[in-house]
């Protein structure tokens, strides 16, 4: 089995895939990435490296005899002018400038490249582990009505077209109307936003109306970038008086899988897949 090097930022989805591989009993070496990384992967056999410490990064995972490599977990978009790279840093931030003007995903992508030029594989967290993407259908014991499914159909319309223009991954409808589409702020707030506005235009906590749906971008580099819900996301949604919550199949990652699908039945919020392609 090939070790894996964890190249881990904020959240819970790169505990899970440091938890499965120590489950799996698939060898593992995490690079905590300084400022990002949680208290929770210290346990593992690993290092602190820099955002901007490209080298050492490439350095730790050689010598700890890693093949393979996956990018799990949030970082947030860095001052350029404050970051403190090492040589081989130094040398990737003119790419890594340019990317970023592009866009995230063409960042993301450039990064990619660069882990795959300097000799490793690179896996997404879907391909770590294999129960991580939403399935087909649904997921909990919630099952939709026939105007939530007709929401969820157009907020998945939604979240691809702005997916196009490369802005974000999620829209919310509650009735045929878009009530809210995510740019850079993210899933919650998006959530906070809509439950801020008036109660005629949303469902209730309780009896809800409306859909969030999260779709991949086109162009997203999916091995390092797939939407992703949770339990906060969970939470959201029901405080924002929403139904449910839609995504492709087997294109969206679902964290802390079992405490999402109690949480979603306990608070009446159903969990759809939709075939990619379909609506």
């Amino acid at each position: 089995m090939q070790k894996l090097g964890l190249i881990a930022g904020g959240g819970t989805l790169p505990v899970e895939i440091a938890r499965h591989c120590e489950r799996s009993g698939r060898p593992l070496f995490v690079v905590r990435l300084k400022g990002f990384a949680g208290e929770a992967l210290k346990p593992f056999v690993g290092a602190e490296v820099g955002v901007a410490q490209f080298g050492k990064c490439v350095d730790v995972l050689k010598r700890a005899g890693c093949t393979t490599v996956c990018l799990a977990g949030d970082v947030a978009r860095p001052d350029f002018s404050s970051l403190t790279p090492d040589v081989r840093g130094l040398m990737l931030l003119p790419k890594v400038i340019a990317a970023a003007r592009k866009g995230d995903d063409a960042l993301l992508r450039m990064m990619v490249g660069a882990f795959e030029q300097a000799g490793f594989e690179v896996l997404g967290a879907h391909e770590v582990m294999d129960d991580l993407t939403l399935p087909a259908g649904l997921l909990g014991a919630c099952a939709p009505g026939a105007e939530d499914l007709a929401d969820a159909t157009r907020a998945l319309e939604v979240a691809r077209a702005i997916g196009s223009l490369d802005i974000g991954q999620a829209a919310v409808v509650v009735r045929g109307l878009v009530l809210a589409v995510e740019a850079q702020e993210g899933t919650d707030a998006v959530l906070k936003r809509v439950a801020d506005l008036p109660a005629h235009l949303r469902g209730r906590p309780g009896s809800g109306t409306g859909v969030l749906a999260k779709a991949p971008k086109p162009i997203q580099e999916t091995r390092v970038d797939l939407p992703t819900i949770g339990l906060e996301t969970v939470r959201g949604v029901a405080r924002a008086g929403l139904a449910g919550i839609a995504g492709e199949a087997g294109r969206l990652l679902v964290l802390d899988r079992e405490a999402v699908i109690a949480m979603a039945d306990e608070l009446g919020i159903f969990i759809l897949g939709v075939k990619s392609g379909a609506s």
